[in-house]
């Protein structure tokens, strides 16, 4: 635990010696149910000091139970990708399993200068309610050099429920039902 807290209060120290930067960002996270499955919406900010430049992206990663072709992006150049790795910026390890998918959305549209400007609302559907955390990552550019700018925050994901303990049969309790008296007569018996 001291050594988290060490580590904790290091990443503040560096926070306070050098000014934030930061490319996407997403700012909220909301679940609603939809049908028979729950949509994920992620509200992302462009901070100020950025650039969003054709090619830009960011990536959510690990989104269990997601339902193919259910990606909904905001109008102007926004593409989309669904993927079991990556892509992933240089220089930054988010976990990934590889047995989940991971969401791309990229951008294909004129430059957009940041001023904290919200780009809109990205969702997708999930069979899972439950939530988790798991890694968002994303590169942009930045405005004062124009050199490629990533980042990695912790973001909301559904994840897997695990199913509930099996209830035994009518049948699996008769049979236990006669059964474990004659395990006990059995053993009486033997004695």
């Amino acid at each position: 635990m001291s050594r988290r807290l060490a580590t904790l209060a290091a990443v503040a120290l560096l926070g306070l010696a050098a000014p934030a930067r930061a490319g996407l960002l997403p700012v909220s996270v909301s679940i609603t149910p939809e049908a028979e499955q729950f949509r994920f919406t992620y509200a992302i900010v462009l901070p100020t000091d950025s650039q969003l430049r054709a090619g830009d992206y960011f990536t959510i990663y690990d989104f269990a139970g997601f339902a193919p072709g259910s990606n909904v992006q905001p109008d102007g150049g926004w593409s989309f990708a669904s993927a079991n790795l990556g892509p992933t910026p240089d220089r930054l390890l988010p976990g990934d399993d590889p047995t989940l998918p991971n969401l791309t959305w990229t951008y294909g549209g004129p430059t957009i200068d940041g001023t904290k400007a919200g780009l809109g609302n990205f969702w997708a559907l999930s069979v899972y309610q439950t939530t988790g955390e798991s890694m968002f990552t994303a590169i942009t550019h930045r405005s004062s050099d124009g050199k490629p700018d990533s980042n990695i925050t912790p973001t909301t994901v559904p994840v897997p429920v695990p199913p509930p303990p099996g209830v035994p049969e009518p049948g699996t309790l008769a049979l236990a039902g006669l059964g474990l008296p004659l395990l006990g007569l059995t053993r009486r018996l033997r004695r």
